[in-house]
Parts: C-alpha cells; structure tokens; sequence
C-alpha cells in the first residue's frame, strides 16, 4: 500500500517537506527543536524512510534543519543567523534580478527608496566604526589604479556600512537583496560612464551627513545618487539601442 501510495504521488518528498518547513514557519516547531524519528515520520505521513531521508535532505539543503550523530542525535530544527540570512536574500535576490528582465528605472527606484527607510535610524545610530568604514572606502575610490571591479566592490561596501549603521538586523537583512543584488546591477550599467569624482563626491557628502546626524541630507545625497544614476543608466542604454540599430 504505501509503495502504491508513493507511485501515484512521486514528489512526497517535497510535499512532507513542504509540511515540517510550514511547522517551522507556523512556530510549532522552533529553533533547536528535535524533529520525529525517521520511522515515526514514516509512520505518521504514510511513507518509506527512503521518502522520509530525502525530503529532510531537501529541508537541510535549504539550511531549516540540521542532523546530528549519536545516540541523542537525530533531525533539529536550525537555528538561522542573520548574516547567513542576509547572504541567502542577497543571492536569491541576484538571481532573481538576473534571470527577469527588469527596467533600470524600476530597480535604481526600488534600491534607492529601499536605502533611504534606514538614513535617519542610521544617523541617529551610527558608530566610530560605520563611519571609518565610509571614509575608508571613500579614500579608495579616489585610487587612481583602483580598478572598476574594485570600484564597484568599495561602492557596495559603503552602502552596505550605511544601512548596517541603522543597528537593526531585520532592516539590514530586507536591505541586502537592494544593497549586494540591485546596487552591483547598476554598476555593471553605468560603470563606464560615470565620474568617479562625482560619485565620491556625493559619497563624501553621504559620509558627511550620517557624521553629523543629519538624516534629512542624507537623505537628499541619495536623491542626488539616484537622479545621477538614472542619467546614466538611460544613456547608455540610449547607446546601446542606437549601437544595435546601425
């Protein structure tokens, strides 16, 4: 009967998959809790354990659980820090911005409006630190031998220092997709046009606001980040169209 059963529904793994990671959601099962035995989630979902190992295969691929040996060993419910988070987002969020056309207009509007909710925390907020990281990275733009890669890199750092200087965990987590997917997007566009004086520049201007607690102009720095931004994307893309005509 339950060979029968796993026949005529071939993806089990995923729908009892699907189940525990729902119990996860839910808060019936919480960080560190211990799953059931293998026998008794065959058992309990009317399946072999061969169903039952892959399905918690597929739960610890997407690090919801973790396995431990011995004799108090078994399946645990894993406890997800906020880094592996925000580096989980940043990709999924990459790639999701690869593989889907979206405009440049839309994403420069969604990753600079996204920056923007964490300015004022930022400034209220900000360390010795977030701002030795900005300056930090302000200097090295200004390298002449700094390579576009790198450039590109220092921009994304300082980015990210500024919504880190917001000091809440939940809002730089939401803001790494914009910050390490959408900012490096924009990059790639613009790259070759902008002016690394211009750009640091407004950098410095950024620095300077969060220093002094200002986070209304900082606020009107990325304004200025985001109109600069947009000119360039849509003339190269403007370019790129007229290349491709002739």
């Amino acid at each position: 009967m339950k060979r029968s059963k796993e026949k005529q529904q071939p993806d089990l793994p995923a729908q009892i998959a699907k189940a525990i990671r729902d119990a996860i959601l839910s808060g019936d099962l919480i960080a560190d809790d211990r799953l059931p035995s293998e026998s008794d989630l065959a058992e309990t979902f009317q399946v072999s354990r061969p169903t039952v190992r892959e399905a918690l295969k597929r739960l610890a691929a997407q690090s919801l659980i973790r396995t431990e040996r011995g004799a108090f060993g078994g399946a645990f419910v894993r406890r997800l820090s906020y880094p592996e988070a925000q580096v989980s987002h940043a990709s999924t969020s990459t790639l999701l911005l690869t593989i889907n056309e979206v405009d440049f207009d839309v994403a420069c509007e969604a990753r600079f409006a996204l920056e923007k909710s964490c300015t004022a925390l930022a400034a209220a907020r900000r360390s010795a630190d977030d701002l030795a990281t900005m300056r930090a990275e302000i200097h090295r733009q200004t390298q002449p031998a700094l390579s576009d890669e790198a450039f590109c890199a220092s921009d994304v750092t300082l980015h990210r220092a500024l919504v880190d200087a917001a000091a809440n965990p939940i809002l730089s987590y939401q803001l790494a997709g914009a910050v390490e997917a959408m900012q490096p997007l924009m990059n790639m566009i613009t790259y070759g046009s902008r002016s690394r004086a211009q750009i640091v520049d407004l950098h410095t201007q950024l620095a300077d606001a969060i220093e002094a607690r200002d986070g209304a102009a900082a606020d009107s720095v990325l304004i200025a980040l985001e109109r600069y931004t947009l000119e360039l994307g849509k003339g190269v893309i403007a370019s790129r169209s007229k290349t491709r005509r002739r």
